[in-house]
């Protein structure tokens, strides 16, 4: 692995602005100090790059919750505010113990959505928040606890698993934006309805112009562009509710457990604890691919603090409204992309989305936001999560059989709760808590047939463990 060709391991440096003569720090990038004019857009491209996915679990979450506009400000508002929190702990950390010290960013993970929507239908209403965040709580101690063996877990994690579990992310969540783009709510009678469809197609179409006419910054936040035009035409039907706007209070801090204290369901607590593993996986592989970009070596301490610090962010969370956090992989696009690799630019990112959500008034103003152009921005986004986890499966060594029938069946098994959703109606409450999500069925059975081929016996095990752990 590349290492540093200057300057010491660790240190903040600055540098003067752009136009100041020579800028070249004399540290290593990912610790230089940039002044305002470079840092400012800088962090900027940071929030719009993560923006859209950091409120996409607690709008997701509240609307299955069946939540009132002004808890669902107050979900969105806890969400920005862990994410700040995590990102900042993250990128600034304490030395030796917590933080991978790397331009990393932290928030709620779609991955978690799947089985959280699970444990949200086999709870009653008023019920679901705190069976949810009582499992989350534990899944944060999950964390904690083998964080620091993680390294000798990998090997049961390779692609081929990964690529399973994100591949099924995207596809199990799909009929959430088709549920949007018709209106989100099945019961009201105009469920459906054409100006919904077009409404929907709208946003879809302006995203998909900003792709492809859109150049750097405007192709970046194309998603945020489509639902902001999308908001803007919608207002003139008559499908844009402000009065959450009006609602919210300005300036106000989340409260402790405002849905009630957390509740210790088993079932729930194993189907979010795979999730965390899941989630351990991908945080790992973000923390080693910056590595790369940044040109910092990651060793086994550099990602036990960073897992540490999901760990601590996973557990807090819940107290104020958070769910399961992770890394943002498309942030670390944004690191290859710009090549801008100090960790104190991403540190202003976090304070930012901390400021954002000590306001829920800019939070609800993202509930403004009509279900259709929701449903037509969950398209590309979810479709988007489907597309990562078949390009990891793409690169996993699916040139050997057992590997095909390993993805073959964990797909399958994932698909069931899509394709039949009352498949598991007769097994006990426990039994479809863990089954009834996509993402647990398959992580389950991809884990388990990843030990059947690659681990179980003596003879070839080395070599299909190889074949397993391929990886670009």
């Amino acid at each position: 692995m590349a290492q540093p060709a200057q300057g010491p391991a660790e240190g903040p440096c600055s540098t003067p602005p752009v136009g100041d003569g020579d800028s070249t720090p004399d540290c290593h990038p990912v610790d230089e100090k940039l002044h305002p004019s470079r840092l400012v857009p800088a962090a900027l491209q940071h929030i719009a790059a993560m923006y859209a996915g950091v409120v996409t679990p607690p709008l997701i979450i509240g609307q299955a919750c069946g939540l009132d506009t002004v808890a669902q400000t107050r979900l969105i508002a806890a969400g920005l505010l862990i994410a700040g929190l995590a990102t900042i702990l993250q990128t600034l950390g304490v030395k030796g113990f917590v933080g991978n010290r790397l331009p990393f960013v932290n928030a709620a993970s779609s991955a978690g959505i799947a089985p959280i929507l699970a444990i949200a239908e086999t709870n009653a209403k008023g019920d679901q928040l705190p069976a949810i965040y009582g499992a989350v709580m534990v899944a944060g101690v999950f964390c904690l606890v083998i964080g620091p063996f993680f390294g000798r877990l990998l090997r049961f994690f390779p692609p081929l698993v990964t690529g399973v579990v994100i591949t099924l992310i995207g596809v199990t969540l799909m009929p959430v934006p088709v549920t949007w783009a018709q209106g989100g709510d099945e019961t009201h009678p105009d469920f459906g309805d054409m100006r919904y469809l077009a409404l929907a197609a709208f946003t879809l179409v302006v995203i998909l112009m900003f792709q492809r006419f859109g150049r750097g910054f405007l192709k970046q936040v194309a998603l945020l562009a489509g639902m902001f035009i999308g908001t803007l035409a919608a207002i003139p039907f008559g499908m844009a509710d402000f009065s959450s706007v009006r609602s919210a209070p300005l300036a106000a801090l989340p409260t402790p457990f405002a849905a009630g204290a957390p509740v210790f369901q088993p079932a729930a607590i194993l189907s979010l604890c795979i999730v965390m593993l899941v989630l351990m996986t991908e945080s790992a592989a973000g923390m080693l691919a910056l590595g790369e970009i940044c040109e910092r070596k990651t060793d086994g301490k550099t990602i036990t603090r960073g897992l540490r610090t999901d760990g601590i962010a996973t557990l807090v969370g819940p107290v104020f409204g958070g769910f399961p956090t992770s890394a943002f992989a498309q942030n670390v696009g944004v690191v290859s992309l710009t090549r801008v690799r100090s960790r104190y630019v991403v540190a202003v990112a976090g304070a930012t989305l901390l400021v954002l959500g000590a306001f829920p008034v800019l939070g609800a103003v993202v509930s403004v936001v009509p279900m259709p152009v929701l449903g037509g921005a969950g398209i590309v986004l979810f479709g988007s999560i489907a597309v990562s986890g078949i390009r990891t499966l793409s690169e996993a060594g699916l040139d050997d059989s057992s590997n095909i029938v390993l993805v073959a069946v964990s797909l399958g098994a994932g698909i069931i709760p899509l394709a039949a959703p009352a498949f598991y109606a007769d097994f006990p409450a426990w039994a479809q808590t863990v089954l009834g999500s996509g993402i647990s069925a398959g992580a389950l059975v991809a884990v388990s047939l990843n030990l059947f081929f690659h681990h179980l016996g003596t003879r070839g095990s080395a070599r299909s463990a190889a074949a397993a752990l391929k990886s670009p």
